[in-house]
């Protein structure tokens, strides 16, 4: 997938389609719970909820 391809696909949500690439890749590549994604993204500097993984 392209970047413009993802941008456009995550056009209406909060965050860039960086961030929500790389938290669905945590989740998936590494079986990780959502607050373990939401753990590992605010090591980065990112503050979500879990719920904002989740959806």
């Amino acid at each position: 997938m392209k970047m413009n391809e993802a941008a456009f696909l995550y056009k209406c949500f909060r965050f860039p389609s960086e961030i929500i690439s790389h938290a669905v890749w945590l989740y998936v590549r590494f079986s990780l719970s959502f607050r373990d994604v939401e753990g590992l993204l605010a090591q980065r500097g990112f503050v979500v909820t879990y719920e904002t993984v989740r959806q």
